[in-house]
């Protein structure tokens, strides 16, 4: 009789149902989970290789890489400010006027009164800084929605920026000042095509990018935690370093290493840190996550508020800078939609729009589809209308997305 008595392990309800469990099946789940983990770096991926088919390979020309970091170099700077705010459950819809209005006092600074290129930057930055201050101080000790505190400050110094200008331009900056928007880092070891010096600061970066992985991955495994499988491991690193090799190699086959470049990644290392490895980077996404949880547990959510907006009338400026150095010109309508362009990067970037969630990379990587986006309809024809309406879809389905994986997540 026991031999008719069936084996339970194998003929329990659901024990054939799934799979193996073996190498291959866990490598690729990996995989799978891994580029989850990565999807908006790949949907910056498919952008490119589109644009780069529809304009006959154009959108990759070296000139056309470079113009791409210029070009966007100031939204770049915003949505590292922008993302910060939205983790803390905030918004700024002022940065725009803030940068026109900085662009043009240096313009006062720099042209009109004639002093140093280095102390019109120097003043700018400060000035944008207690621009920030003011605006963080009604959102962290009054209690006003940032939101409103925002809305009126977009109007309050859009105001004061045409009374500085009076309704006129201000050009003509110092050739130091310019370098902020069109300078380039060449010819350190010579005049050359390609420039050495770019070459190897490539190298540098992706020695520096493989040393900081292999230390990561060995701490990993030192404390037990999991880590990808060491084949996709390497195969992720080549694709990083053969699109580090391209880019440089585009740079240094056009005039260099853009002064806008160093500016971002100086940002970007500072700020990554800061949010990754700080006291206070923790604390902006403990207030995002649940403010009244960070509260109680003893975080000051008015000081991280105030020293937030602070921060970002800092970054408006400097946008406001580079824009201005790149026009060569201050005048009326510069700022316009900026405040749009930076919320966009932050959401398709990953924020989340109940604030908590979000990358100072993810804003980056926002930052460039939407450079992408602009530059491959340009190359196209396509006009400006429709770049607006191809923008803001690409917003509404990133956001979407947002709201897609929470309801999952919460249903799961």
């Amino acid at each position: 009789m026991s031999n008719d008595i069936p084996n339970t392990e194998s003929t329990a309800a659901g024990a054939l149902v799934n799979p193996p469990d073996n190498k291959f099946t866990r490598w690729f789940s990996n995989i799978l989970g891994d580029l989850g983990k990565n999807g908006i770096f790949i949907a910056l991926i498919a952008v490119v290789v589109f644009f780069t088919i529809t304009t006959d390979g154009i959108l990759l020309r070296p000139q056309n890489i470079s113009n791409l970091i210029v070009q966007n170099g100031y939204i770049l700077v915003l949505a590292i400010g922008m993302v910060m705010v939205i983790i803390a459950g905030h918004i700024d819809l002022s940065v725009g006027s803030v940068a026109a209005f900085i662009g043009a006092l240096s313009g006062v600074f720099a042209v009109q009164w004639g002093l140093p290129w280095w102390l019109a930057i120097v003043l700018s930055l400060l000035i944008g800084a207690v621009v920030g201050a003011w605006q963080g101080f009604w959102v962290a000790f009054v209690g006003i929605p940032a939101f409103i505190v925002t809305l009126a400050g977009m109007l309050i110094f859009r105001g004061l920026a045409l009374v500085v200008l009076g309704n006129a331009n201000i050009g003509s900056f110092p050739e130091e000042y310019r370098a902020l928007g069109n300078g380039f880092l060449t010819g350190v070891f010579g005049e050359g095509t390609p420039d050495i010096f770019t070459l190897l600061v490539g190298a540098a970066a992706i020695v520096l990018l493989v040393l900081n992985q292999v230390r990561s991955r060995a701490a990993r495994v030192k404390y037990g935690q999991e880590v990808d499988p060491i084949v996709w491991f390497i195969i992720k690193l080549l694709l990083v370093s053969a699109a580090i090799v391209f880019f440089m190699f585009s740079l240094a086959m056009y005039k260099g290493i853009p002064v806008t470049l160093i500016i971002l990644a100086v940002l970007v290392l500072f700020y990554g840190t800061i949010m990754n490895r700080s006291v206070f980077g923790r604390h902006i996404y403990a207030i995002g996550g649940n403010r009244h949880a960070a509260e109680l547990s003893g975080i000051k959510t008015r000081r991280v508020d105030f020293l937030l907006f602070v921060n970002m009338g800092f970054l408006a400026a400097l946008a406001g800078l580079i824009f201005t150095a790149r026009l060569n010109l201050a005048g009326p309508k510069a700022g316009d939609g900026f405040e749009l362009e930076a919320i966009s990067a932050a959401f398709i970037g990953g924020a989340a729009v109940q604030g908590g969630v979000g990358t100072i990379g993810g804003a980056i990587i926002g930052g460039l589809i939407i450079g992408v986006l602009n530059n491959g309809m340009s190359i196209m024809g396509i006009g400006i209308e429709w770049q607006q309406a191809v923008k803001g879809l690409v917003l509404l389905l990133a956001v979407a997305f947002d709201v897609y994986n929470k309801r999952r997540s919460g249903n799961s």
